[in-house]
């Protein structure tokens, strides 16, 4: 168990690292987090007065799922990028010949995406707080639960896009930045699950994000979110989160057993 810690800690350390090598790289914890919020805040304010107040809790809704989506999205590419770093650097090989398991190498990435996303949330609260009156703590207790369940998430969705990059490649690179807005309409994180049409809630109601930021909504206007509905969401994360482990198992083994993995970290 301790040389397990210190495999995932050494991989974790290997990730953060290049932050503090790279002014590039912190790009991607402050400079689009940061433009996202000023942008869409300025805008929902602009709304704001243009209505003359009848919209009093959309800038507070906005805010919000925009701190919620970044937790989810952040999450998810701290997997996937980490995978993409071993393969811009051609160091998958090295990485596979190394002493370290599988669990080891999804473990570092997952706390190593739940310090970026800390470090994010943290940075977007204040400067929401500062330019929109927009207090973390209007969300109250359900906050650290409902930005658990967005992390993990993330993660799941990272799982995915990271075993569909294992099996083929640079081809599916793509897919790293377009799954998880392909999820974002079903998933109602700018308004609530009634603004879709019919045949788009079914799939809306499939996803766990679509009630964690319906909940999140709630817990504003002071409807905290009941046992059925944290049931729900825990339930649909635990679901798709095996189902990605999985699916990113048994990609990796295809990868392997087939020689794409050498291939890919030295094309």
């Amino acid at each position: 168990m301790i040389a397990g810690a210190g495999r995932i800690w050494a991989l974790w350390l290997r990730y953060a690292l290049l932050h503090r090598r790279s002014l590039v790289r912190m790009f991607d914890i402050v400079f689009w987090p940061v433009l996202d919020l000023l942008v869409w805040g300025f805008v929902t304010r602009f709304i704001q007065q243009e209505a003359n107040g009848p919209i009093a809790h959309f800038i507070i809704f906005l805010i919000g799922a925009l701190i919620g989506w970044d937790i989810h999205y952040r999450g998810q590419q701290a997997v996937t990028i980490s995978l993409m770093e071993e393969i811009w650097t051609r160091n998958l090989v090295n990485l596979l010949i190394a002493p370290v398991r599988l669990l080891d190498w999804v473990a570092a990435t997952f706390f190593y995406g739940a310090a970026k996303v800390a470090i994010i949330a943290a940075l977007l609260s204040a400067i929401a707080q500062w330019l929109y009156a927009f207090h973390i703590a209007q969300v109250g207790w359900a906050f650290v639960p409902l930005a658990a369940n967005l992390l993990i998430f993330g993660w799941t969705v990272g799982l995915i896009t990271s075993g569909i990059l294992l099996r083929f490649g640079y081809a599916a690179e793509a897919l790293i930045w377009g799954i998880p807005f392909l999820l974002q309409p079903f998933s109602c994180v700018f308004y609530p699950l009634r603004s879709l049409p019919e045949w788009a809630q079914p799939i809306a109601l499939a996803l766990p994000t679509t009630h964690i930021f319906e909940a999140l909504r709630g817990v504003l206007i002071g409807q905290p979110p009941g046992w059925p509905v944290w049931s729900v969401i825990g339930g649909l994360n635990l679901v798709y989160f095996a189902a990605a482990i999985f699916f990113f198992t048994r990609m990796f083994s295809l990868a392997r057993t087939g020689g794409y993995l050498g291939r890919l970290g030295q094309d």
